[in-house]
Formats: C-alpha cells, sequence, structure tokens
C-alpha cells in the first residue's frame, strides 16, 4: 500500500489569520527567531495497488474538486514511503 499526500496552503496573497495567530503566540511561549507563519492542510491518502500517472491524475483531480479550494489555495501531490508519526517513532527508538 502507497500514501499520496496533497500538502494545501493558502496562495501567497491570501490572508492566512491563523498562520498570524501562531506567529503572535510563538514568542510568547519563548520561541524566537521566526518571521513567518503559513497554515495549511495536509492529506494522507492510503492507495490501494501502484501509483501509476492515472492515480497521480485521479488524486490531482480530488486536490482540485474536494480538497482544496483553487480560489483561495494552491496545492501539491507526491507519494510519500512514510508518515511523519512513522519517522517521528523511528528517531525515538
Amino acid at each position: 500500500m502507497a500514501r499520496v499526500v496533497v500538502d494545501v496552503m493558502p496562495k501567497p496573497e491570501i490572508l492566512d489569520p491563523q498562520g498570524k495567530a501562531v506567529l503572535g503566540a510563538l514568542p510568547r511561549l519563548g520561541f524566537a527567531g521566526v518571521t513567518d507563519v503559513r497554515q495549511g492542510k495536509r492529506f494522507e491518502l492510503e492507495i490501494d495497488g501502484e501509483i501509476t500517472d492515472e492515480v497521480l491524475a485521479a488524486v490531482d483531480e480530488m486536490a482540485e474538486t474536494l480538497l482544496s479550494n483553487p480560489v483561495i489555495e494552491n496545492y501539491e501531490v507526491h507519494v510519500e514511503d512514510r508518515s511523519v508519526a512513522e519517522v517521528a517513532a523511528e528517531a525515538g527508538r
């Protein structure tokens, strides 16, 4: 089973109030040096079978029609071997 990831982010010209709220909170929590924050969404799709060009085209269509709002968001589709949680779990061994 393979994993296809869709990362969705607000377009650069779109205001990101959630990102600004996080940016404002970081110094209050003792984190310095961050100059900007943009908040987005990540979708991990488990795909049965092989990842083909047709599968990626279908995921791209999913991203454009359901997972993102193309008017205000950009998205990127990529194939991933492991999830962030799996990588973190391995690092904790």
